[in-house]
């Protein structure tokens, strides 16, 4: 299997893509819903793709959300640690695990740091987490995951830099999804308990899907909220309640404005491409969502890069922090893929693709992705691709929400 990289041939720009991907509804089914008060511990930018911006015309968001005066002696006491280290793992020499995270290219910075787990079994998973893992086929936990999850079960504070692919989502999940189980049930009105915020759409029904697919055992509830989307659905799912949201920081700012939701339970904060949502613009959301959490909550940021600004943000949000690198700190080119660039003059450019087309479209499973600078040459490209009797969908940010679920499905 391989993957070929076009650069240049409809851009004279470089561009970087680090989209999530996949459709997913707008809820997941659970049934923790409870109205028992006595159960309760807390029962006192732009988004190219999706930024609600009628939401924010004319004002500053989130100017209509007052910050709460938290005080910390008032605040119901939460747990949020959960781990229990597996005799392996408290038993592995101090050698084994520093050619381990050599191995795996693992850096790691803080005090009191876990071992890392190098089998599933050694996470102190309850059954219900295992089940679902081995259901799905892994087979060993990834770098990130296998440093990160006992980090996450103690109920400490992270930054995790590493690559798309390497499989951060699930080693913030799952720990969330633990995290969850062990707080009280949600009464009517509550806010979620645990919040992932994401830079985009995409890569929050990425989230979402991952969240579904391993809190449904435990009827641990979610929803993913974003703009582009009807606020109605959207709206339903956070007032029946949920215990994870996946949210936008557009979208979210609005529900909050609304007084559709709150974030008076939340204790476990994800901000996921924390890199990218700066980049976005969107650091004056981030910063009024955080003001209304807890400021004893649990927060884990993750990022592909650690430039100042992340660096700036984590010192501010994240309180005696562990801070995981996987491989490189700066944005590098992935060595597991071929990359071919052909430098070509303008006119040349539709002519060479259509023949690397031809030359790629002889192995039927193979599919292409196509990067270009305008709107407008997105769809000129599409038309003359189909003229070539090739099968081409074009996406870019004047689609309706239906037509993009359509194209990447």
């Amino acid at each position: 299997m391989y993957c070929i990289y076009i650069s240049r041939v409809f851009s004279d720009r470089d561009r970087n893509d680090r989209r999530g991907g996949g459709n997913r509804s707008s809820s997941s089914a659970g049934g923790r819903y409870s109205n028992r008060d006595q159960n309760s511990r807390f029962s006192n930018n732009r988004d190219n793709s999706s930024y609600d911006r009628s939401s924010f015309k004319n004002r500053q968001p989130g100017e209509r959300l007052r910050k709460p005066r938290w005080d910390m002696n008032s605040l119901q006491p939460f747990r949020k640690d959960f781990y229990q280290p597996h005799p392996n793992v408290l038993n592995r020499s101090p050698h084994a695990v520093e050619a381990y995270r050599s191995a795996k290219e693992i850096t790691i910075k803080g005090s009191n740091i876990p071992n890392p787990n190098i089998y599933f079994e050694e996470g102190g998973f309850p059954d219900y987490v295992l089940t679902e893992i081995r259901r799905q086929g892994f087979g060993e936990p990834t770098s990130i995951q296998a440093q990160g999850w006992p980090i996450a079960l103690s109920g400490r504070d992270m930054v995790g830099i590493a690559q798309t692919g390497s499989g951060k989502t699930l080693a913030y999940i799952l720990p969330a999804i633990v995290h969850i189980n062990n707080q009280p049930r949600l009464n009517r009105g509550d806010g979620p308990i645990a919040l992932v915020l994401a830079p985009t759409r995409e890569l929050a029904q990425q989230i979402q899907q991952v969240a579904a697919d391993f809190g449904v055992s435990s009827q641990v509830r979610n929803t993913c909220i974003f703009g582009g989307a009807p606020k109605g659905p959207q709206a339903r799912d956070l007032e029946r309640g949920v215990e994870i949201c996946i949210a936008t920081p557009g979208r979210l700012i609005d529900f909050l404005e609304r007084g559709t939701t709150n974030l008076r339970r939340c204790t476990y904060l994800v901000l996921d491409e924390a890199d990218r949502m700066l980049d976005m613009g969107f650091e004056p959301q981030i910063r009024k969502i955080v003001e209304q959490i807890r400021p004893d909550r649990q927060t884990l940021m993750w990022s592909a890069t650690w430039p100042k600004e992340v660096r700036n943000l984590a010192e501010e949000f994240l309180t005696d922090y562990i801070q995981i690198n996987v491989g490189s700190l700066q944005l590098a080119a992935n060595h597991n893929i071929l990359q071919i660039v052909d430098v070509c003059e303008e006119y040349e450019k539709e002519g060479k693709l259509m023949k690397l087309l031809e030359e790629i479209s002889n192995e039927p499973e193979n599919k292409t992705i196509i990067f270009v600078e305008t709107k407008r040459k997105v769809d000129d490209i599409t038309r003359a691709i189909n003229r070539y009797g090739w099968q081409a969908i074009g996406i870019h940010g004047d689609k309706s929400q239906q037509e993009r679920d359509h194209v990447l499905n």
